[in-house]
This record gives C-alpha cells, structure tokens and sequence, in this order.
C-alpha cells in the first residue's frame, strides 16, 4: 500500500461523517450552504407569487393603505443590528472569548426577539383591521412571504439557545465551533432577504 492509498483510507476510529480526504470542516459548510440555497429557492418562490398576486386585492386595501413604514423601518433596525452582534459573537467563538460570546449573543437574541414581536403585533394590527390573510390573495402573499421568514426567525433564535447550550457544557470544541458559523450564516442570510421583504414589499407599496 503506497502513501496515497495510506492517507486515502478511511480511519476505522473516526465516525463515518469524520471519514474521508476532505476535512470536516469543509464537508459541513458545504452541505449548510447547500441548505442555504435551499431555502433562497424557497423565499425566491415566495416572492415571485408575491410579485404576482401584489395587485389582486379583490377591491380591499392596499399594500400603501395598510403598512406602517416607521413600524416597519424599527424592524428593519433590530434585524440589521442583529446581524451586527451576531458578527462579532462569531468572531468571539474563534478567539474563545466567552464574556464577548455572551454578550454579543444575548443582544443578538434580544434584537431577534424584538424584531418578532414587533412582527406579531404588526400581523395582529392587520387582522383586527379585518385584513387577515384570507381576505385577498394579495394579502394571503403577504403573510405566507413575512410569515415564513418571522418562522425562520423564531427557528434561529431557538437554534442560538441551543448553542449557547452547547458551549457551556463542550466548550470551544471545533465542533461547537463550526456549529456557530452556520448559525452566523443562517442569520446573515434571513437579514439578506429581510432586505428584499422591506424594499419589494413595504417599499414598493406606493398604490
């Protein structure tokens, strides 16, 4: 057996998603980033039915008749801001610094936090103003497009709980490590097509 063959064969020691010539490393952000797409597939759906069915308001209100852009706008503000936080919480994994971990985390939560819920009591206002999703296709996109991203939303700030779980009982293993890239791309990718949502949806509302 020649070296090649030597360093091509698999570790009978390492798990099965350890084994292999590429490191572990590369092997996970390539499939997150694969998830990425996914999802982009996903939101670039929704959006092309939002570009669709943006007009048919079946004589109800409009876009421009309905959203608040300074609500909106403080939205925007957290969610940016979180992206923010989240960047130098990331860094911070990579020094092992864990009081600037800490807290950059937790304002990253508490921005997605306050982005949500600034969220809820948008769609609450929406429906008690009898504009609910059913009441024209036109809203129905809507609330399908910023449902599913304020869904995202939510799933992130569970997934940062988690690692912050996760760090308190492994530490900075290269495990953890990684886990927090992702999450700091996931997160960087919902503020991208926050991005589209406010220009599209509640820019383009001028009818």
């Amino acid at each position: 057996m020649n070296t090649t063959t030597e360093a091509l064969s698999p570790d009978p020691a390492l798990p099965l998603s350890q084994q292999g010539p590429a490191p572990t490393r590369v092997v996970a952000g390539y499939g997150f980033w694969l998830f990425l797409l996914s999802d982009i597939i996903l939101f670039a759906a929704l959006f092309a039915a939002y570009a669709v069915l943006s007009d048919a308001t079946s004589g109800g209100p409009t876009g421009a008749e309905l959203f608040d852009k300074r609500h909106v706008f403080l939205e925007t503000l957290c969610l940016l801001t979180s992206s923010v936080t989240c960047g130098y919480g990331t860094l911070a994994v990579t020094r092992g610094d864990t009081r600037m971990v800490c807290l950059a985390m937790l304002a990253t939560f508490v921005l997605g936090a306050t982005f949500l819920w600034l969220e809820v009591t948008e769609f609450a206002g929406l429906v008690a103003a009898g504009a609910g999703p059913s009441h024209s296709a036109f809203l129905s996109a809507f609330f399908a497009l910023v449902g599913t991203h304020g869904l995202h939303v939510t799933l992130g700030l569970m997934w940062l709980i988690i690692m912050m779980l996760q760090l308190a009982s492994f530490g900075y293993l290269p495990m953890v490590a990684r886990r927090f890239f992702c999450f700091g791309l996931f997160w960087h990718a919902l503020d991208i097509v926050w991005i589209g949502v406010f220009s599209i949806v509640y820019l383009g509302a001028h009818r």
